[in-house]
């Protein structure tokens, strides 16, 4: 029944006689706006008319729904999930960059990246760039780059406007949104709020969050200036994993009806945008802070604080029949965190990185060369260790015009990841962990002609010295006796993906992403063992229906293959799917819209860390059916 749809969604994709066109994609996640239609990379892109027609409500589900790529929910609570690019299950967060409106919000931690606090109403698109992208954004880029610009940080030209909703669903969701633009001269002002509760699927999961965000900016035809600042403020409780028999008697209890979290963060900054004498230039630059509180067990807390700079330029010419972009940029970062222990943790880089794209307009080719060179310092007061390191990252891309509306490209390169605080502490006796290294590659060909797009592509990671936890190790350090963080031996990541989107005509739209990944071991103890909490297959499929009348209707199944708890796959997670539908009806001002999630009401979980006797355990559960209802006003 699966393959039958599959058929029939990706048939109706490519052979349907479409009479719209699809505007020309133009993407950022290279640093400056560049054409899609021949960049050498896989570049996924969500607009906010997609966000909205989904009903997403956060970037990470706004991901996983429109672009099918596989998350695991945070064990931390407050509905925040980690997002896997490409196969890297326990570490995905620590192989992959969030970038939102030029500030860097990945941790040198453990804990992932909260995007579930950015108002999804401010974001303006979603920019996922799969596959290394360490030239452009440094350490921890193996696996992608997630790039959010909300409307402030995309500069639009706008007219004053606002609007206002609530939104109301199962296990007790209560939601208020507020937003507005306001516009004179030169000046644009953007403010968004969000006030949301819920009391959680589970026992102990009830969490609150509060987002605030805003900006002031100028611009006129050459120049933009502004300044950005946000506060979230996120509270939930940690019920903590289940035993598989836990699991099946009732999904919904706790482990621990004490445990919590809070995390509290500010951010600010600058930017500025300029067109000089056939120069782009631009510059971020900004400061965010985090508390965090936490009590599993025993009470911790840190107070973290991050500053991130650059200043880029580019310069686009002409040489008879040859266009050079050529750019250069400089980028600076500091992150550290002091914990309630008093440990402190630090690390500071700088890096300089430039990229060179040629374009041969008769043979329609395109050349691309990228270069960066990096220093990175770290430490901590609990550790003698201080990982210093000076690394460089190359990348290579063709792309090739091989037929009207054909392109093919190839690209290869390097990325690399250095520990974290937290990992390089947490070692057996005598142990320094070295830096991870990849070597990557990547073939695709992307066909778009009218309303039709159609875009395959297959890669390869190869991987020396992969930082991650093992906890089989032998570790005298540890109270258990075993457990530890090291460099693995050699691994490999290698897949094929394939996204469609097919416009059939102003009413009905249709998507597919289907993904084939190996995230396997080659060498060493666990030689030919698959990683941890990857899947093998993902299927994601939509379409929205725009009937007119002010109507609109969307839906999405998502198949999630099986995939192992841990390292000597002894154990298997079951496959599942889900369904989503959403409909919405707009009359004048007004939005009135009724979504349900998992509309199967399939029991089923994403995360889970153990395995005893082949018998999965250590299990975090995912919510069952839910519905949701909103109403929103514009003005």
């Amino acid at each position: 029944m699966r393959t039958v749809a599959f058929s029939a969604a990706l048939c109706a994709i490519s052979c349907a006689n479409a009479q719209t066109q699809l505007p020309e994609t133009v993407v950022t996640a290279t640093r400056f706006p560049q054409s899609a239609s021949a960049a050498p990379y896989a570049v996924g892109v969500i607009t906010a008319a997609q966000i909205k027609a989904s009903g997403a409500g956060s970037v990470n589900e706004a991901v996983m729904k429109l672009l099918g790529v596989p998350a695991r929910l945070d064990t931390a609570g407050g509905g925040n999930y980690s997002l896997d690019l490409r196969g890297f299950g326990g570490t995905a967060d620590r192989n992959q960059v969030v970038i939102v409106d030029g500030r860097r919000l990945k941790e040198d931690e453990l804990s992932a990246t909260n995007l579930s606090v950015v108002p999804i109403e401010t974001v303006e698109r979603i920019e996922v760039l799969r596959g290394a992208g360490t030239v452009q954004y440094g350490e921890g880029a193996t696996g992608g780059v997630i790039v959010v610009t909300t409307r402030a940080g995309q500069g639009l030209a706008a007219s004053n406007a606002g609007q206002i909703g609530v939104v109301a669903g199962s296990f007790g969701l209560r939601e208020a949104r507020a937003s507005a633009q306001l516009v004179s001269g030169g000046f644009a002002v953007d403010v968004a709020a969000k006030d949301s509760k819920s009391n959680g699927f589970r026992d102990n999961l009830s969490s609150t969050s509060n987002n605030l965000a805003s900006s002031v900016q100028w611009s006129n035809e050459w120049l933009r200036l502004g300044v950005l600042s946000g506060r979230q403020l996120v509270q939930s409780g940690w019920p903590g994993e289940l035993t598989a028999a836990q699991f099946d008697a009732n999904a919904t209890q706790a482990s621990s009806l004490v445990n919590w979290g809070t995390s509290k963060s500010e951010n600010s900054g600058v930017f500025a945008q300029a067109s000089l004498g056939g120069w782009d230039l631009a510059m971020d630059a900004n400061t965010r802070t985090r508390t965090v509180r936490n009590f599993w067990g025993v009470a911790y807390g840190a107070d973290v604080a991050a500053m991130n700079a650059n200043v880029r330029a580019r310069n686009a010419s002409q040489w008879g029949t040859v266009q050079n972009d050529f750019a250069v940029g400089l980028d600076t970062g500091q992150w550290s965190s002091l914990s309630t222990a008093a440990v402190l943790s630090d690390s500071q880089t700088a890096a300089l990185y430039v990229t060179d794209d040629v374009t041969f307009t008769p043979s329609q080719t395109r050349l691309s060369v990228g270069l960066r060179s990096e220093t990175v310092n770290k430490k901590r007061s609990s550790s003698t260790v201080k990982p210093e390191e000076k690394p460089t990252a190359w990348n290579l891309g063709v792309s090739q015009v091989l037929a009207a509306h054909v392109t093919a490209y190839a690209r290869a390169g390097t990325s690399y990841r250095l520990p974290t605080a937290d990992e390089f502490t947490w070692v057996v006796p005598g142990a320094m962990l070295q830096m991870q290294t990849s070597r990557d590659w990547e073939l695709g060909a992307r066909w778009v002609q009218g309303a039709s797009k159609l875009e395959l592509r297959v890669y390869r990671n190869d991987l020396v010295n992969e930082l991650g936890y093992d906890p089989l190790i032998a570790n005298t350090n540890s109270w258990t006796g075993v457990g530890a963080n090291v460099n693995f031996d050699p691994t490999r990541r290698q897949g094929l993906e394939l996204e469609a989107t097919q416009q059939i005509d102003s009413t009905l739209a249709l998507r597919a992403n289907l993904a084939v990944r190996e995230a396997r071991f080659v060498g060493g103890v666990y030689s030919g063992n698959d990683v941890p909490l990857v899947p093998r297959h993902t299927v994601a499929l939509g379409a929205t229906w725009q009937p007119g009348g002010g109507h609109m209707l969307d839906a999405g199944v998502n198949w999630v293959a099986s995939q192992s708890p841990t390292f000597d796959n002894q154990c298997s997670m079951p496959a599942y799917t889900t369904v989503d539908m959403r409909y919405a009806y707009t009359v004048g001002p007004l939005e009135w819209a009724l979504g349900v999630k998992n509309l199967a009401d399939t029991k089923h979980y994403t995360l889970a860390y153990g395995c005893t006797a082949g018998v999965t355990t250590s299990i975090y559960p995912e919510a069952g059916r839910s519905v949701v209802a909103s109403v929103q006003m514009k003005f």
